[in-house]
């Protein structure tokens, strides 16, 4: 049996903090191994990167989500009873349910709306000063998730919304007045989604047949029981939230048209090249650091053994950055997509494996459509300056951004 290399420190959680999304790709790099053990949150942890270990952690046989996500991200991030956590036929039967929110129109649908949004806000960005991008586009998902998923906002609340979601995202690898942040944004937005839940239930607040409210608030168990308010709440939160994290990826299209701006006219003028720099906006840049499980029974694998319960770490980033998988990793290469016909385990910004039976996200095709949208706009609808300002990215910060948010000035309609 092959001994799982072990990282030297008696617990890394402060190096994994300083690291950010580079801890476990520098560390297996350091080890010459996929593969190393450590301990994160004082708890014995196994972390891999690349395909055969994406493989590896979506075998629902041999793993399962149940107690892996840590509490203080439940608190923020998640929320507890969501999707992210069930398994086996439990899992199925709520993912079926985000599932059935997917179909091909609606999904457009929710595009178009983040596209009206966004082109209504034009003029006012024209009588505007700087424009930082994040904040905007941050505000304007919140304004169009929330209408298509049947969830009314109130004049003025959308600020208030858009902020207590964004804590949430802020705050999944945090500590400090971050984290606290996002515990009040979890408390605040449960509070509120599941007030909703309850006036549709009773018949006080209309919702529109087969939108994300409606459905939330209608869903049976598989003992036909409806979800507790909480959960109800959890995940209608679980539609809002990572629509709304999409504005991290909208931001990240914007720096690669700046920082490649040959590209700007490619994906104007073919729908094929918009899909390879979407799809490479998504492979380069941050999105979520990794994914969680627990092993369900020991088992063996490529010679190590990987005993029951034990905490694996799959590094999302690191595998969308493997050398193996993906040649000149640090380079933006969007011409590398083309022709490309799709692998569930090299690819995995939101996730690997299926989507219906597995835990990829169930809102993949939302943020390709978003950003196809997002980017559509940023090249045909409108010309902009980019000033001076700090675009470099931390990636010890999780999520990462840009410093600056992406500020833009002198904004003007095409057209």
């Amino acid at each position: 049996m092959a001994t799982i290399p072990t990282d030297r420190s008696p617990d890394s959680t402060v190096a994994f903090l300083r690291a950010g999304y580079r801890f476990i790709g520098e560390r297996c790099e350091r080890y010459g191994s996929d593969i190393f053990q450590t301990r994160l949150l004082l708890e014995p942890t196994i972390c891999l990167r690349g395909r055969p270990a994406a493989e590896l952690f979506y075998d629902a046989d041999r793993f399962v989500r149940e107690g892996a996500m840590p509490v203080r991200g439940q608190r923020t991030l998640t929320g507890r009873g969501g999707v992210q956590g069930l398994d086996g036929a439990a899992h199925h039967h709520r993912k079926a349910m985000f599932m059935s929110l997917m179909t091909p129109t609606a999904v457009r649908q929710l595009g178009q709306l983040f596209a009206d949004e966004w082109r209504a806000r034009i003029p006012a960005w024209e009588l505007a000063g700087p424009v930082t991008l994040h904040t905007e586009v941050a505000s304007m998902l919140t304004e169009a998730v929330c209408a298509w998923a049947g969830v009314p906002l109130a004049a003025g609340e959308v600020d208030r919304r858009t902020e207590h979601l964004q804590a949430m995202i802020n705050s999944a690898v945090s500590v400090g007045p971050r984290h606290w942040r996002g515990r009040v944004g979890r408390l605040r937005g449960e509070r509120w989604a599941g007030d909703l839940v309850e006036r549709v239930r009773a018949g006080t607040l209309p919702a529109p047949e087969g939108g994300a409210l409606r459905v939330v608030a209608e869903h049976r168990d598989g003992q036909g029981r409806p979800l507790p308010r909480r959960v109800a709440a959890v995940e209608l939160l679980n539609v809002l939230r990572p629509t709304v994290a999409v504005a991290g990826f909208v931001v990240f299209a914007a720096l690669a048209l700046h920082d490649h701006p040959a590209w700007r006219q490619r994906v104007r003028d073919d729908d094929d090249a918009t899909e390879q720099f979407v799809q490479e906006v998504r492979r380069y840049y941050p999105f979520f650091p990794v994914a969680a499980a627990r092993v369900r029974r020991s088992f063996d694998w490529q010679g190590y053994h990987f005993p029951q319960g034990r905490r694996v770490l799959l590094d999302l980033y690191g595998t969308d950055h493997h050398p193996a998988l993906w040649p000149e990793p640090e380079q933006f290469r969007p011409e590398r997509f083309a022709g490309w016909r799709g692998d569930p385990f090299t690819l995995v910004p939101q996730g690997g494996g299926g989507h219906l039976g597995g835990h990829r996200c169930a809102g993949e095709w939302v943020a390709i459509e978003l950003l196809k949208r997002a980017v559509t706009l940023l090249t045909g609808a409108l010309r902009y300056d980019v000033p001076p300002q700090d675009l470099a990215i931390d990636l010890r910060r999780m999520p990462a951004l840009p410093a600056s948010g992406f500020v833009v000035t002198a904004v003007r309609r095409i057209g």
